[in-house]
């Protein structure tokens, strides 16, 4: 899983030690939304989370995955916080792509 996450979303692994650096996002909105216990929004009853990546071009960056033969679904809706789109990991979690309006 850390290689795919790697290679797809460029989240770098645990550092091996502590003079390795760990993975670092640049400065910009974070939003941290708890759902209800009972939500269907992400997919499933057993699914409790969800990442959500901040992404600088949403466009660019579906194209990327889909060439990787990843399926993305972007949502068709242009939202006042920005442009969204779902994709799954290898083992069925759900992740979304934000990027957030200008």
């Amino acid at each position: 899983m850390s290689r795919w996450y790697e290679a797809h979303l460029g989240v770098l692994p645990v550092p091996a030690s502590y003079d390795q650096a760990p993975w670092q996002q640049a400065a910009g909105p974070t939003v941290f939304a708890p759902f209800a216990r009972d939500t269907e929004y992400f997919g499933r009853a057993a699914q409790a989370w969800m990442v959500n990546f901040r992404v600088r071009d949403l466009d660019a960056m579906i194209q990327q995955l889909r060439s990787a033969g990843i399926e993305v679904v972007p949502d068709q809706e242009q939202y006042p916080n920005g442009r969204f789109a779902r994709l799954h990991d290898p083992e069925g979690n759900p992740i979304e792509l934000w990027e957030p309006a200008s």
